[in-house]
């Protein structure tokens, strides 16, 4: 009997001593660690202006005005775009409604952006991603979108794709994905001027 209170005492301290651990001790440093070092990403790389927060560098937000890059397409929530149910359309490659879906965006996508047919669509433009809310596009997307951006908006076109070349994110550690866009603080830069 002695030995049985004796384990029980021992399990008892440990789940105490590790419940103090791995849910009150590790969770403040790891919390103190962000905010001293990383604040920005910490708190969701959001961006304010002027008091307001017009959106985060991590989520994308849907614009559908001419003057402006669209982002993926989305399919995170009914209407897409919906950081509370983030999440792919879960489709696959032989789907027929992922390709009725990929033929409708890429028709829609030339014609707003006046491409002839010889010319290729990215995929990234006509696709969402897995999280259906990736807030970058390729830079061949956006140099795409460039004429149509700076005829909505009265500017040149260099000066759009400038705004373009300022706002590619190299490879991250110089090799893993690709170089990108990120449409929310590329669009902001566009309306700032």
């Amino acid at each position: 009997m002695k030995n049985i209170v004796s384990e029980i005492r021992i399990a008892v301290l440990a789940t105490v001593f590790l419940a103090v651990i791995v849910c009150g001790i590790y969770p403040l440093a790891v919390w103190g660690l962000s905010q001293a070092f990383f604040p920005n990403k910490a708190n969701g790389s959001l961006i304010v202006r002027d008091g307001k927060t017009l959106g985060s560098k991590l989520l994308a937000q849907n614009f559908s005005d001419p003057k402006y890059f669209h982002p993926r397409p989305s399919s995170a929530g009914e209407t897409g775009y919906d950081g509370i149910s983030s999440g792919g359309s879960n489709l696959g490659p032989i789907s027929q409604k992922l390709i009725g879906a990929v033929k409708e965006r890429t028709e829609a996508y030339r014609a707003e952006n006046e491409l002839s047919p010889s010319i290729p669509v990215p995929a990234d433009a006509v696709t969402a991603s897995a999280s259906g809310l990736d807030p970058h596009i390729s830079v061949k997307n956006a140099m795409l979108q460039a004429k149509r951006v700076s005829r909505a908006r009265a500017m040149s076109e260099e000066a759009v794709v400038s705004g373009i070349n300022a706002h590619t994110q190299a490879r991250d550690l110089g090799i893993l994905g690709e170089p990108r866009v990120n449409v929310l603080t590329l669009n902001l830069s566009l309306d700032a001027r």
